[in-house]
């Protein structure tokens, strides 16, 4: 199973998108910005990492009314190296997609609560 994760500027959580492994990264990240569950300002910079790089994806982004900006690395995979911290996450026992996504929520709850 794949995962996409929405992240800030501080690398806070803020969306999630899951699919099967075979699903590329690019088609992931317009629904996992659609589950962001504020509303985004038009011209907001989308900071994805090299998995992202299609003109395509940057097209649509475009047209969603975002920025796209891909450089090499970026603090998203700092959140996903800290997602890995959680044990159901990592191993990803959960057999039905909604059990895996709903744990994504409850570590992004627990992530968010460390900060406070």
């Amino acid at each position: 199973m794949k995962l996409e994760v929405v992240t800030d500027g501080s690398g806070l959580p803020l969306g999630v998108a899951a699919a099967a492994a075979d699903v590329p990264e690019s088609d992931l990240l317009l629904p996992a910005l659609d589950d962001v569950p504020v509303p985004v300002p038009a011209g907001t910079p989308v900071v994805a990492d090299k998995g992202h790089d299609s003109d395509p994806l940057r097209d649509d982004l475009e047209e969603a009314g975002f920025t796209p900006v891909i450089p090499h690395r970026w603090r998203v995979e700092r959140t996903n190296a800290w997602l890995h911290c959680y044990r159901g996450l990592a191993v990803r026992w959960a057999y039905y997609p909604f059990m895996y996504v709903g744990l994504v929520y409850l570590s992004f709850i627990h992530l968010a609560l460390q900060r406070f």
